[in-house]
């Protein structure tokens, strides 16, 4: 069998496998999460564009920058770009266009998903964490999910293989920008030490890209973001924060972070001088960061180095629940750029399993989910902006959704809810990525996602995709 005609029967054979999960929410919780049922391969389309083009008539469309749906417009899409979008007695329609009557729906930009894990746990080999990467990334775009940020592949870097087969167009699947495996010195829980002598991150216990990247000095964090920069990244990972301190205690149920009187946990992973060279040499080669930062010193040392992008952020660089004017100081502090900084927040991680070990942990006093809704209201109320992010990994893929509503509940607004999903969370991509996507705009790709109802009146809408563009292709299309 010839290399191409491999590739095909691989594309065909994943789009199929991929479809186990189904991306829309119902049935089993777990909770209050949601969970995917069986999924019917035969709902995944692929169609794509005429030479003749695409029109949609859309009867609402959600523009972020105004906050507010646009009535009755068309969108002109050839190939894979938009060339025109505005009110339906201003477009023409090209003769000869295929047209999608969506003019009973509510159309927005693809979404964007700035934290998810495609390949989180070690596989026998890379053929098989690729074919399991696709097959997540296949049920995130079908919910919608046009563009997605991978936050740390520890054990590989075959997501930087996934992106780059993605844009020659060798398999399908959404947009990618990746970090590969996160820089983490980080660890959950004491490890136990090996019979012989062995360099931690070395042993059969601990081994894997993330925790092997030696960045116990200054140097050798620079030696590791330039590893990462040959291998093909977008994006450097740090682990700012560990979840155990002393001998390994508490985390007698599998998760740590939390001391039994409530406390929260968080060892800082690396010194503020460490950081600061992983920062100058990932902005010195075109890499963004992001850091994992629960609160703590870890947060701070990962404010004060310039990160780009610091995630989870549950508590503040003092300990304090709802975070505390030092750490909104530190947020509003301008980058070297002069940009402010968004945050990335996950909620779907954080419910479900690790809720229930959280309470058990702390002595039922405190989880990080609770927690992050205190400080996601404070960062809200300062006006940090928030990209979605909701750290899906396995069964997770396809039902991130769920989290606007839970956006709104914490006090947003159903457009700000929205907006973290499309314009604010494509501000920040690295590249030229964040203003070739996030809006329905000329001259931008074609993604875009359509739901019956209106978000603005009823946010929980977006957790019934019914129509995905990718680039001018369709996937989904369940409003004919």
């Amino acid at each position: 069998m010839s290399r191409k005609a491999l590739l095909k029967y691989v594309a065909t054979f994943v789009a199929i496998a991929s479809l186990s999960a189904n991306p829309v929410r119902v049935l089993a919780q777990v909770q209050g999460r949601p969970e995917a049922p069986p999924f019917d391969a035969a709902r995944l389309t692929m169609q794509p564009p005429p030479p003749e083009g695409v029109a949609i008539r859309a009867g609402r469309l959600f523009d972020p920058k105004t906050g507010t749906n646009l009535i009755n417009q068309v969108i002109v899409i050839k190939v894979d770009r938009i060339t025109d979008v505005g009110p339906a007695d201003r477009v023409k329609i090209p003769a000869g266009a295929t047209v999608i009557d969506l003019s009973r729906a509510t159309v927005l930009p693809g979404l964007i998903d700035r934290h998810v894990h495609l390949m989180q746990d070690p596989e026998p080999n890379e053929a098989r964490a690729l074919l399991i990467g696709q097959h997540y990334a296949l049920a995130d775009l079908y919910a919608g999910f046009t563009t997605l940020q991978d936050l740390n592949s520890p054990y590989t870097y075959a997501t930087v293989e996934l992106r780059d087969a993605i844009n020659k167009g060798l398999i399908m699947g959404p947009r990618m920008q990746v970090t590969g495996p996160a820089v983490n010195p980080r660890g959950a829980t004491a490890y136990a030490s090996p019979s012989e002598i062995t360099p931690f991150g070395l042993t059969s216990a601990t081994q894997s890209w993330q925790n092997s990247e030696n960045v116990n000095s200054p140097w050798l964090a620079r030696a590791a973001v330039r590893e990462h920069s040959h291998y093909g990244t977008d994006w450097i990972k740090i682990y700012e924060t560990e979840d155990y301190q002393g001998s390994g205690y508490p985390n007698p149920y599998g998760a740590g972070a939390f001391m039994p009187d409530g406390k929260m946990i968080n060892v800082p992973s690396l010194t503020l001088e460490e950081n600061q060279a992983i920062v100058d040499e990932a902005h010195r080669r075109g890499l963004k960061v992001a850091c994992h930062a629960y609160g703590g010193e870890g947060l701070r040392i990962c404010l004060e180095a310039g990160v780009d992008m610091p995630i989870h952020v549950i508590v503040g660089v003092t300990g304090a629940p709802g975070l505390d004017d030092e750490t909104i100081r530190l947020f509003k502090k301008p980058l070297a750029d002069g940009t402010l900084r968004p945050v990335n927040q996950t909620i779907w991680d954080l419910a479900g399993p690790l809720e229930k070990a959280d309470l058990k942990a702390s002595g039922g006093k405190t989880t990080r989910l609770q927690l992050t809704e205190l400080s996601f209201k404070r960062l809200v109320s300062a006006g940090v902006k928030q990209t979605f992010g909701s750290g899906a990994y396995t069964v997770g893929h396809g039902m991130q959704a769920y989290q606007f509503a839970i956006y709104v509940k914490w006090g947003m607004s159903p457009a700000q809810a929205l907006q973290t999903a499309t314009s604010v969370a494509a501000e920040t991509l690295n590249y030229d990525l964040g203003n070739q996507v996030g809006y329905v705009e000329k001259g931008r790709f074609a993604d875009i996602v359509a739901v019956s109802g209106d978000p603005l009146t009823d946010i929980t809408e977006m957790e019934r995709m019914k129509f995905v563009m990718k680039g001018g292709v369709v996937f989904r299309n369940e409003l004919k």
